[in-house]
C-alpha cells in the first residue's frame, strides 16, 4: 500500500517538473509524503502464548515496568486461550537484539513479568531470544490529497502511518473505509466519490499524524507536548468541566470528535487556559494588595517582586508535585497513560514490581482499552 503512495509521489513530481511557471501555480501543490524521523524508536518481539483456562480469554492483558524499559501487551488470537503477545523494548536494549541470552530473558520475565513468565516454557523463551526484532512504523502522512486521478484513492497506513500505542492507526483506517463507503453512496459517480473522500480525509490524515507524533516525543519535548498538556487539561477540566475538555487522548476515544476539530478545540482551550491563568494572577495581585504592601514594607522589596515570588513558588510546587511521577528515565507514552489512569488500584498492585497490569473488555470504552485495540 505504501508503494502506491510512493509511486503517486514520483508521478506527481515528474508531472509538475514538466510544467511551466504559470502551469505550476494553476496546478497547485504537488502530492507528497511527509516523513518524520523517529526520535523515540522502540522495537518489539512477538510471543505466542496460551493463558490458563481460569483466565478470561476475551480480554487484552497489559503490563508496564516502572522504569519504562518493558511494555508487554497480549491480545486474544482465538477462543481457545491462545494469545498473541508483544514485548516492546528500546532499540538498544540487550533483549531487543537477535540471538540474545535466553537466561537473561527468562530473568527479565521473572523479575518484571512473573505472571507471564510462568506461561512460557524454556523453548519459547529461547525462540524469542533468538529472533530478530521487528520495528514499529515511523510517522508519515500523504498530502494534500488522497486520490490519484478520478478512480484511485489511498487510505489506512498508505495515507497516514502512526505508532500503535493509542489504537489510532487501525481505528482511523476503519474510519477511512466508512467515509469512502458514504462518499460512494452519497455521490452520483465514482469520480465525485473519490474527490469527496479526498477532500474529507486528507486534512484529517495530516492532523492524526501530527497529534500522534506529539504524544510520542522523547525527553523534554515529551514533557512539553504530552505530559505538561495532560496535567494542565486535567486541572482545568476538574475546575470547569463544562468549559475545558479532558485530555487529548481521552477526547480521541469519542467517535464524534475529528482530529482537525479536536486540534482546533485544544488550541482555543490553550488560549482560554492562558487567559484564565493571567486573570487569576491579576486577581491575586489586586485581592492581596494590602498583604503585599505589608510584606513589601517588611522585606524592603517592591510589591511586584513579592507577588511574583509567592505565585511562582506556589505554581512551581504544584507543578513539580504533578510532574514528579512522570520524571522517570525511559518513560514511554503508554506508561504515562498507565500513571494517568483514573482506575483505582489495590494495595497488591501498588506494591508490585511492575507498575500495573490491567485487563480490559474488548468493547469497553476506555482509553487504555482503545490503546490496546490498535494492535502491533
Amino acid at each position: 500500500a505504501r508503494t502506491i503512495a510512493i509511486e503517486m509521489e514520483k508521478a506527481d513530481k515528474a508531472k509538475r517538473d514538466s510544467m511551466g511557471f504559470f502551469e505550476k501555480i494553476k496546478y497547485g501543490p504537488s502530492f507528497h509524503i511527509k516523513r518524520y524521523v523517529d526520535d523515540n524508536q522502540r522495537v518489539y518481539k512477538t510471543i505466542p502464548m496460551k493463558v490458563p483456562s481460569k483466565w478470561r480469554n476475551d480480554l487484552n492483558f497489559s503490563a508496564r515496568s516502572k522504569d519504562g524499559r518493558i511494555l508487554f501487551d497480549s491480545l486474544p488470537a482465538d477462543a481457545n486461550g491462545n494469545q498473541c503477545a508483544v514485548l516492546l523494548l528500546k532499540k538498544d536494549d540487550e533483549m531487543a537484539q537477535p540471538n540474545s541470552d535466553p537466561r537473561a530473558l527468562r530473568k527479565l520475565f521473572d523479575d518484571f513479568l512473573p505472571q507471564f513468565s510462568a506461561l512460557l516454557d524454556d523453548d519459547m523463551i529461547a525462540t524469542v531470544a533468538k529472533k530478530p526484532p521487528s520495528f514499529l512504523p515511523s510517522f508519515r502522512y500523504a498530502a494534500p490529497r488522497l486520490n490519484q486521478g478520478n478512480s484511485c484513492v489511498i487510505l489506512g497506513d498508505s495515507a497516514h502511518t502512526v505508532k500503535p500505542y493509542f489504537g489510532l492507526g487501525a481505528n482511523s483506517a476503519l474510519q477511512d473505509v466508512q467515509v469512502l463507503k458514504r462518499s460512494i453512496a452519497g455521490t452520483p459517480s465514482i469520480k465525485d466519490a473519490v474527490h469527496q473522500f479526498s477532500k474529507e480525509r486528507a486534512a484529517e490524515s495530516k492532523a492524526l499524524v501530527q497529534i500522534s507524533r506529539n504524544l510520542d516525543r522523547p525527553g523534554a519535548l515529551g514533557l512539553l507536548t504530552f505530559v505538561f498538556p495532560l496535567i494542565i487539561d486535567s486541572i482545568f477540566n476538574k475546575m470547569a468541566p463544562k468549559i475545558f475538555s479532558p485530555n487529548t487522548i481521552s477526547m480521541l476515544q469519542k467517535s464524534e470528535n475529528t482530529f482537525c476539530g479536536l486540534r482546533v478545540r485544544k488550541r482555543l482551550e490553550r488560549l482560554g487556559q492562558l487567559m484564565t491563568i493571567v486573570a487569576l494572577f491579576t486577581g491575586l495581585k489586586i485581592g492581596s494588595s494590602k498583604l503585599i504592601e505589608c510584606l513589601s514594607k517588611l522585606t524592603g522589596r517592591r510589591s511586584t517582586t513579592v507577588v511574583a515570588t509567592i505565585v511562582s513558588g506556589m505554581a512551581g510546587i504544584i507543578l513539580l508535585k504533578k510532574l514528579a511521577v512522570f520524571l522517570i528515565p525511559g518513560l514511554a507514552p503508554a506508561d504515562v497513560l498507565t500513571k494517568a489512569n483514573v482506575r483505582s488500584k489495590g494495595p497488591a498492585e501498588e506494591e508490585a514490581t511492575f507498575h500495573t497490569i490491567t485487563a480490559y473488555d474488548d468493547g469497553e470504552q476506555d482509553l487504555s482499552a482503545n490503546m490496546s485495540g490498535g494492535g502491533i
